[in-house]
């Protein structure tokens, strides 16, 4: 009975043993199947893709930064430079305790805190064999100081590198600007090819603006490299394109005279050729000195700018916004010929102060015995309040709002530099959705006087008297007069403009020009002070802006305040007159007033420009 049991299991077991054979054959069939077609895939099909791949292992591009672009004042005087320097630089793999020689040239070159903190945050960012800077600019006694005991730090050298530096300081720290290191932030936005090798940016001015211009092209190494990813050999180089050099149409011996002329004032002073919207002058009084920046300014010299009341760090020119008192006088009266057919010769009644239909309060004119019976070319010339109270009061502010925004009120003026602010000039919708409060006649008074919430800029100020000196042709503001570039580049902010803006009768310009040829020449314009002497015509306007309001009950002479609740002092020009070469604006603030302040400040400027340049 136990043999038959046997022979079933030897038959079982054969079969199991069989088909066990035929399925192992079967799997490394279909493996090698597999192996075949994947060897024919990397051979024939990949070769390309992992060929290059294979190169890569062995062969690194590096960038090579290029030097930065040279800016020029439009004499040729150079305004941003690249000046060598002597930096001292560590490779982390060659020193053998990194912490300890870091203590030791702390003591050794007086490193600071913050040195310390930048080297080790780039270090990070860096393999461990290439050099990484540790103070940027070594004086000759540092350099002295660590020869003697180089030989104590291995993997520390002095190396040579291009920094930047500003000759003239404070005189162009807001127009030119200045670079810096590039920061976390501006490295998620930057092209990691044309940066790595960068350590700077501009962050301000014209630096900034034109960065991509100025930067130039880089260029790369292509080199071989052990497995260590250290470099063998060079195989091949592209040389990097040098930055574009700008020639600005600023001049910096101009700019100079404005800055010295404002003397004890903070304040701007604007002035465009009218032509062509080339900036002449761009002061922002205080300035400060842009070089430290370069390599990090110490945290305790950065809380002193920015918290200091005079605020050097805030750019007057395009950021400051003020009321622009009577300097938007022929502005107005040019909106009256315009809007509401005024006759040349209509007159009003100045007895010093003007009162709306049966309304009690009195809006003051300046003059406290008034300026009796005056007619559009008076009011200008004598700028009288009153006249003008009446005249915005006809045309309404509407109307006004949309006629001011011809001359560039309330808008920015398209100058090629970042930041700038659009200033404002009100109306019933724009304090309807800001303030979410009615619009009141006596509103439309003072802005009829350029006070209330009218506010502009000084450039837009100087850039809406190019267009008065235009007679209605817009022109757009330009530092940069030309580029000199050794490759094709693209301008970031081409020319334009020469449309008109205003499209005004003849006879209006006629009339307004010569009230503000009287401002300057007549007896009893409010700037016949800076008359003497002048060989060239004039028309100009001044303005005084109200830093705070004064009660109906209180006389403004009399009350004691302090300097800086002071009126701020404006005045605008253009010259020659009947062939304007200069338009400007200048403020001082705290001034006191526009005739005695800032007119012998434009006095200064246009006198240098145009018998200097005849």
């Amino acid at each position: 009975m136990g043999r038959p049991f046997e022979f079933k299991n030897k038959f079982y077991e054969n079969r199991l043993f069989l088909n066990r054979i035929a399925a192992s054959v079967l799997f490394m069939l279909v493996a090698t199947a597999g192996l075949i077609v994947r060897l024919i895939y990397l051979q024939v099909m990949g070769h390309e893709h992992y060929t290059t791949l294979s190169r890569d292992n062995q062969v690194k591009i590096s960038p090579l930064a290029p030097s930065r672009g040279l800016i020029f004042d439009r004499n040729g005087e150079v305004l941003a430079d690249n000046t060598a320097t002597y930096s001292l630089e560590v490779i982390p793999e060659q020193v053998p305790n990194l912490n300890a020689t870091l203590a030791e040239l702390k003591q050794l070159l007086n490193l600071s805190d913050e040195e310390l903190s930048r080297f080790k945050a780039q270090k990070s960012q860096r393999k461990s064999f290439e050099s990484v800077p540790l103070r940027l600019e070594l004086t000759e006694e540092e350099i002295a100081r660590f020869a003697v005991k180089m030989p104590y730090f291995p993997g520390v050298e002095i190396r040579t590198r291009f920094m930047r530096s500003y000759p003239y300081g404070y005189l162009t720290s807001h127009v030119v600007g200045y670079v810096a290191r590039i920061n976390e932030a501006e490295l998620q936005s930057l092209d990691p090819a044309q940066y790595r090798g960068t350590y700077h940016i501009g962050k301000s001015g014209v630096e900034k603006t034109y960065e991509s211009i100025l930067h130039g092209k880089t260029g790369y190494e292509e080199y071989e490299t052990n497995v260590q990813g250290r470099a063998i050999q060079v195989l091949s180089t592209t040389d990097p394109l040098a930055g574009t050099d700008l020639y600005l149409s600023l001049d910096i011996r101009l700019q100079k005279t404005a800055f010295d002329a404002l003397g004890e004032f903070n304040g701007s002073v604007v002035a465009l050729d009218p032509s062509t919207g080339k900036v002449l002058v761009l002061v922002s009084k205080p300035g400060f000195d842009p070089n430290p920046f370069i390599h990090g300014i110490r945290k305790e010299d950065y809380d002193i700018l920015q918290n200091t009341p005079e605020r050097p760090l805030y750019d007057r020119a395009l950021r400051g916004v003020y009321p622009p008192g009577s300097t938007v006088k022929p502005f107005m009266g040019l909106a009256g010929l315009k809007l509401s057919d005024l006759n040349q010769g209509r007159r009003v009644f100045c007895p010093g102060y003007y009162r709306l239909p049966n309304a009690e309060h009195k809006y003051r004119d300046w003059r406290k015995q008034g300026h009796g019976s005056v007619d559009l070319k008076a009011a200008i010339t004598q700028s009288c309040d009153v006249f003008f109270y009446d005249l915005a009061h006809h045309i309404g502010i509407d109307q006004l709002q949309e006629f001011m925004q011809q001359f560039g009120f309330g808008k920015r003026t398209g100058v090629d530099l970042g930041g700038e602010k659009t200033g404002l000039f009100p109306s019933r919708e724009w304090k309807k959705k800001k303030r979410k409060q009615v619009w009141y006649p006596g509103e439309t008074l003072i802005a009829g006087i350029g006070q209330g919430y009218v506010q502009v800029t000084p450039m837009q100020l100087a850039r809406a008297t190019a267009i008065l000196a235009n007679r209605g042709r817009s022109v757009e503001p330009r530092v940069v007069d030309s580029i000199k570039a050794t490759y094709e580049v693209q301008n970031p902010y081409p020319r334009s403009g020469g449309e008109i803006a205003a499209d005004l009768k003849p006879e209006y310009w006629r009339t307004v020009i010569d009230a503000m040829i009287d401002v300057v020449h007549s007896q009893r314009g409010t700037a016949k002070g800076i008359s003497a002497g002048l060989s060239y015509t004039v028309a100009g306007k001044t303005g005084t802006a109200q830093v705070f309001t004064v009660r109906q009950d209180q006389e403004y002479k009399n009350l004691k305040i302090s300097k800086t609740m002071r009126d701020h002092a404006w005045f605008i020009a253009f010259a020659p007159a009947e062939s304007p070469r200069i338009a400007i604006a200048v403020l001082a603030e705290n001034g006191g007033h526009g005739s005695s302040v800032a007119a012998p400040i434009a006095r200064a400027v246009m006198d240098q420009y145009l018998l200097e340049n005849p």
